[in-house]
C-alpha cells in the first residue's frame, strides 16, 4: 500500500517508546479521555480512551463510497420506520422467540395504535463496514450493520486526526500528514439535534440524554452536549430510574422530568435487554415513546436497525420497495451488502443451518443484539446451531457471510497494557444524520467517520467493549 507506515520505523523499538508517550500526552492534551473502569461515574480520575499508535491505510476510493452511501442509508432508515407493513413482515419470526425484541414491537404497536403524537424524527446512526478482500479480487466495502440506537464516539473521533498528524510530524512522517482526512462528527451531530429542538417549538424545553447507570463514556458525549450549550441550548442527563420517579405527561402529551419540558429524548441507553431492568424501566420507554418530545431513535427507528430487518433488506427485490424509481440508489445500497441468510423454519432455513454447519468458518451467527461482544463464530456457532437447529429458537438468528479484511501492523495503545507490535483490522463508520418534519426531510447529511481497529486475535467486540480501540484513516 502506497501509504504504509515504514517497516523500519515500527520496527525501531526506541522511537516507538519515545512515541507512544508523546501519544499519550497528545491524546490527554486533544481531551479523547474516557473514565477509568474502576471508578465509572467519577471525572477526578480519566485515562486517555484507547486508540492505536500510527494511522491504519485506507483506500481513498472506499472511504469516499462510505462518505457517498451514507445520505441513501438515513434515508432507508426513515422509509422503513414509516413502513408498519414492513416491519411486521420482517420481525413476524423474531418476535415470536425473542422476547426482547417482541416487547419493543408491542411498544410499536402502541404508539401506532394511539397515533403518533409527534411529527419530528430525528436520527442519529452510524453505518460500519469492513474492507473485504477475496482471493484474487478487488478491495471492496461491505457493510457489517447499521446502528440507529445510541451510535458512539462522535465525539471522540472528532480528536484523533490531529492526534495522529502531530505523532506523523515527531516520527518525521510529514508528507502523509495530508493524508488523515479531517473530521467533526460531533458538530455535525449536535446540528440535527439543534434542529430537532428548535422545530419543537419551545425555547424553555431542553434536551435529555438518556443515559446508563455506569457513564465509563461520558466525555464523548460531552462533545455533543457542549456543542448544544454553545447554541444556548439546555441539556440534562437522566436515567430510566429519574423517568420513573419525577418523569409525566401532561393533558398535551408534553415530557417532564424533574419538571423540566424534554424536547428531545437522545437515548444513550436502550439497546439491550439488561438496561431494563425493571417494569418501571420499560414503562419509562412507552411513556416517552408516547410523549410530544421527539425520540432519537424512536421506537419505530430502533426496530429499524435490527440484525433481521438487515437480512430481510437484502433479499431480491426488498430495496426497491423503498427506492422504487431509484435503480442507482438500490445499487448503491446493494453493492455493500454481504451475504445475509434466514434461519426462519422451513427449507430455505434448513439449507442455511445445514451450510454454517459444514462450513462454520465462512459465517457469523448474529443475535438481535446491539453492542460489542454478541456476534457468534467458528466453534460455538456450531454449538450453538446443533442446539437450536430443530426448534423455533433458531429464528431469533441471522447468518452472515464472514467479511474477510485487509490486516495491517500497527501498536495499540491502552491504559497500563504492554506495547507490542499486533497484526491489526479495522472497521470504518460513517455518522449519518437527519431530521423530518411531516413529509419533508430537512436535513439528511453524513457528518462525519469513525475508523476502530483490533488485534486480528479478537473475533468481535467494539472499543467500549474493551476490545477495539480509536484509529483514523491515511487515505491512499
Amino acid at each position: 500500500m502506497a501509504q504504509e507506515i515504514p517497516s523500519e520505523l515500527l520496527m525501531n523499538n526506541t522511537l516507538i517508546n519515545d512515541l507512544a508517550a508523546v501519544a499519550k500526552d497528545a491524546a490527554l492534551l486533544q481531551g479523547v479521555l474516557m473514565r477509568i473502569k474502576e471508578s465509572p461515574n467519577s471525572s477526578e480520575v480519566v485515562t486517555f480512551a484507547p486508540f492505536t499508535l500510527f494511522p491504519t491505510p485506507v483506500p481513498k476510493a472506499c472511504f469516499l463510497q462510505a462518505i457517498a452511501v451514507q445520505t441513501h442509508y438515513n434515508t432507508l432508515m426513515d422509509k422503513i420506520s414509516q413502513d408498519p407493513d414492513f416491519l411486521h413482515e420482517a420481525l413476524a419470526s423474531t418476535i415470536s422467540v425473542d422476547d426482547f425484541t417482541a416487547r419493543l414491537y408491542r411498544i410499536h404497536q402502541h404508539v401506532l395504535k394511539e397515533g403518533r403524537s409527534q411529527s419530528i424524527v430525528l436520527g442519529l446512526n452510524r453505518s460500519d463496514y469492513m474492507l473485504d478482500q477475496k482471493e484474487g479480487e478487488p478491495i471492496s466495502l461491505k457493510q457489517i450493520e447499521i446502528n440507529t440506537f445510541a451510535a458512539s464516539f462522535g465525539g471522540l473521533s472528532s480528536r484523533i486526526p490531529d492526534v495522529h498528524r502531530h505523532i506523523l510530524k515527531v516520527a518525521g512522517q510529514l508528507k502523509v500528514l495530508k493524508c488523515i482526512p479531517d473530521n467533526d462528527p460531533a458538530v455535525g451531530l449536535a446540528k440535527a439535534v439543534a434542529k430537532a429542538w428548535e422545530l419543537y417549538g419551545s425555547k424553555r424545553a431542553v434536551i435529555m440524554f438518556l443515559v446508563e447507570d455506569q457513564q465509563r463514556n461520558i466525555l464523548d458525549q460531552r462533545y455533543i452536549e457542549n456543542e448544544l450549550w454553545k447554541r444556548n441550548i439546555a441539556t440534562i442527563r437522566k436515567k430510566f430510574e429519574d423517568v420513573s420517579k419525577s418523569g409525566k405527561l401532561d393533558e398535551k402529551k408534553r415530557l417532564f422530568v424533574d419538571c423540566q419540558e424534554v424536547a428531545v429524548v437522545y437515548f444513550r441507553n436502550g439497546y439491550m435487554p439488561q438496561n431494563y431492568n425493571s417494569e418501571q424501566a420499560w414503562e419509562s420507554r412507552l411513556m416517552m415513546e408516547c410523549s410530544l418530545a421527539v425520540k432519537c431513535p424512536d421506537i419505530n427507528t430502533h426496530l429499524a436497525g435490527t440484525k433481521k430487518v438487515q437480512q430481510v433488506l437484502a433479499q431480491p427485490g426488498v430495496l426497491e420497495r423503498f427506492f422504487p424509481n431509484e435503480p442507482q440508489v438500490v445499487e448503491q445500497l446493494r453493492t455493500t451488502f454481504v451475504g445475509l441468510y434466514t434461519l426462519d423454519m422451513g427449507a430455505e432455513g434448513d439449507k442455511n443451518v445445514t451450510m454454517a454447519l459444514e462450513t462454520p468458518d465462512r459465517f457469523v451467527l448474529k443475535p438481535q443484539r446491539e453492542g460489542g461482544g454478541n456476534n457468534i463464530y467458528g466453534h460455538e456457532l456450531c454449538e450453538v446451531l446443533n442446539k437450536v437447529k430443530n426448534s423455533d429458537e433458531r429464528m431469533a438468528y441471522i447468518l452472515m457471510d464472514k467479511i474477510r479484511p485487509v490486516p495491517s501492523q500497527n501498536y495499540l495503545l491502552r491504559r497500563e497494557m504492554p506495547l507490542k507490535l499486533s497484526t491489526c483490522l479495522s472497521e470504518l463508520g460513517c455518522f449519518g444524520a437527519y431530521v423530518r418534519q411531516g413529509n419533508d426531510m430537512l436535513i439528511n447529511d453524513c457528518v462525519g467517520h469513525l475508523l476502530r481497529t483490533k488485534n486480528s486475535e479478537h473475533l468481535d467486540g467494539g472499543v467500549a467493549a474493551g476490545v477495539a480501540v480509536l484509529d483514523n484513516p491515511l487515505l491512499f
